[in-house]
């Protein structure tokens, strides 16, 4: 850290912070008698705090954002730059780094062809089921409006959002919910609800039971994580989408993939669902579209969603009437643009395929040393550890517990996840998620703290 702030100064920052900030997914009891963390710098993968202590950030900004790491004055210089020229206009018209960013998004997604820009991912997935309940009026007297969700998935923080969350501890104390959204069964096979040899088709056939329980012609959407995030770190079974992918063709159901986390390598792909050969009809993301650097997020479309909101310019409801203020901010495609040219540049896409198959065995060893291990999992750099109680019956392990290996790491320097008030009884999976710049030495240091937590808090 260099100094820049004087102990006096960051004594007054601390005491402005306790008297006036309301944390997100925080219990502030604790503050009357502590202080609150507050992160004043980061460089690459590191971090360091008020007291000049130096973390190794393994969850990438605490909710997997910061994929290119920290410190990129090529994209604080890029953002900089589009502000001077042209801060905001509203996105009823175009701008430079829009359009141009667009065309670069684009060119990563084949089959896709238009970008909606919003500035959360939570916006970007309400937009994504407007369109939904719009085309339902247009196309089908309003009764194709129902949207399925998966249970463990999570798609924001709105109500409707939330009536979309399979995660019931997110979701507590918001209700009543928007009605529409129908849950279908999770596929995480560690956790089998079926005993059955192909688990992937399995689960997918489930939500064809669902779909045909509420009937095919009252369903429009699925909308699904292509790897469940908050929710577990859940890699689908072999199968599973490509089935996914036949049951939406089958019932006309538009498939709406949520890659608000796993977007933009992330996962070793651009995209998460590019694991699995399926062809979304829309796509959301977030977190890693610019890493944090501005406020940005897209929902990217086919040209056959698009063309149905100009069908007939004669209507003057027919188009989509919808907007997002700060959609219009030139920053976010300023730094987006930037983002990917790191990430190509830096070849980001092949580490990221190294280092999380480096890790993820790294993970099994600790499986091997570690009985509260029961499973471990991931795709890239994305990756979860779940611990239970008992291996044999998989009793999940108290989050407590859990939560006491989280703060070991934080004392070792090393800052981990872990499932949090998601799901009740199962809030007991380690998450991480480093930048995709890391190295070897970077995924030790982690595995490093794991090992030692594991050890100090279960023996």
């Amino acid at each position: 850290m260099d100094g820049t702030l004087r102990d006096n100064d960051i004594s007054k920052v601390v005491e402005a912070d306790r008297a006036h900030i309301w944390h997100h997914l925080t219990q502030h009891k604790p503050f009357e008698n502590a202080e609150p963390r507050i992160i004043v710098e980061g460089k690459g993968m590191r971090v360091w705090d008020q007291n000049g202590k130096e973390h190794i950030d393994a969850v990438s900004g605490g909710v997997w954002t910061v994929n290119v790491g920290y410190g990129r004055e090529s994209i604080a210089n890029a953002v900089r730059d589009q502000l001077i020229k042209l801060n905001y206009f509203a996105g009823s018209a175009g701008s430079i780094p829009g359009a141009l960013f667009a065309e670069k998004l684009i060119s990563k997604m084949p089959g896709l062809s238009r970008v909606y820009y919003t500035n959360s991912g939570s916006e970007a997935n309400e937009k994504a089921f407007k369109m939904v309940r719009q085309i339902a009026h247009k196309r089908y007297g309003g009764k194709k409006h129902k949207i399925l969700y998966r249970d463990r998935d999570y798609h924001g923080t709105t109500i409707a959002c939330l009536s979309a969350g399979g995660q019931e501890e997110r979701n507590a104390q918001y209700g009543p919910y928007t009605p529409g959204f129908v849950k279908v069964p999770h596929c995480l096979e560690y956790r089998k609800q079926w005993d059955v040899e192909n688990y992937g088709e399995r689960a997918a056939d489930a939500i064809e039971e669902v779909i045909l329980r509420e009937g095919p012609d009252t369903v429009g959407a699925i909308c699904l994580e292509p790897v469940t995030a908050g929710g577990g770190v859940i890699t689908p079974p072999e199968g599973y989408w490509q089935r996914i992918q036949e049951i939406c063709r089958k019932y006309d159901i538009l498939l709406h993939i949520d890659e608000v986390v796993c977007g933009v390598g992330r996962t070793g792909t651009w995209f998460g669902y590019q694991h699995y050969g399926v062809e979304p009809d829309m796509v959301t993301m977030a977190k890693g579209v610019a890493s944090g650097y501005a406020a940005i997020a897209c929902l990217v479309t086919s040209e056959k969603v698009f063309d149905l909101f100009k069908d007939d310019a004669a209507d003057p409801m027919n188009y989509f009437r919808d907007i997002s203020t700060f959609g219009g901010c030139t920053a976010g495609p300023a730094a987006a643009l930037e983002n990917l040219r790191i990430i190509e540049d830096e070849n980001l896409l092949e580490n990221t395929n190294q280092m999380g198959s480096y890790m993820l065995d790294g993970l099994a060893e600790l499986m091997g040393r570690h009985k509260v291990i029961g499973d471990v999992r991931g795709k890239g750099l994305f990756l979860g550890a779940e611990l239970v109680s008992d291996r044999e019956d998989k009793t999940p392990m108290d989050e407590k517990k859990v939560q006491a290996v989280v703060g070991d790491c934080m004392a070792q320097g090393v800052v981990i996840g872990a499932t949090n008030r998601s799901l009740p009884g199962f809030n007991n999976t380690l998450c991480f998620s480093p930048a995709l710049i890391a190295t070897k030495d970077d995924i030790d240091e982690i595995l490093t703290a794991v090992d030692s937590a594991l050890t100090r808090v279960f023996g």
